[in-house]
């Protein structure tokens, strides 16, 4: 089923974020994973985080990402830390179970990132530069229902740009 992440920011919960979590990380891990549905998901050789399928939409272009799903408070305060490859097909996902203001930062990440901010209606908000190693830290513009993390100049090279409605299909 797709489904908007707006409409999903009530199951799935966000502790930290992608590159290593500014915020508070005591926030509650994500309350529908699909092993307590039943379904075991392929995993990431590398992190052994669910996989889905995301894409992000703009009117007929569909660009999809096979996406690992940081769905716990350690695995959202780890992120992309330490990690020194990632494709261009790949991206990291980190929802929220409720909207809130989002901010990150690159701390122990040495590969460069595009920080994409999933607002409450499934579309981005913001994009931001993850410079490596960075301590400051950049953040949504307004709630952030998701944060979608990718290759750094990725979402330039493919024309992903704010407004672009983002999409996945949840394990059932």
């Amino acid at each position: 089923m797709k489904t908007p992440l707006a409409a999903l920011g009530v199951m799935l919960v966000l502790a930290g974020a992608g590159c290593s979590p500014v915020q508070s990380a005591e926030q509650p891990a994500p309350a529908a994973t699909a092993q307590a549905q039943g379904a075991a998901p392929a995993r990431h050789p590398a992190s052994g985080l669910p996989l889905i399928e995301v894409a992000v939409v703009r009117g007929d272009t569909r660009i999809t990402f096979t996406t690992e799903v940081a769905n716990t408070p350690q695995a959202q305060a780890r992120g992309m830390m330490f990690r020194t490859e990632m494709g261009d097909d790949e991206a990291m996902l980190f929802p929220s179970e409720r909207p809130m203001q989002r901010n990150f930062w690159m701390k122990n990440t040495p590969l460069p990132l595009d920080i994409i901010f999933i607002g409450t209606d499934g579309r981005i908000s913001n994009i931001e530069k993850g410079v490596p190693y960075e301590l400051e830290s950049v953040g949504s513009d307004g709630l952030a229902s998701a944060v979608l993390e990718i290759r750094g100049g990725l979402a330039a090279e493919l024309g992903i740009v704010p407004g672009d409605r983002v999409e996945y299909d949840w394990p059932q």
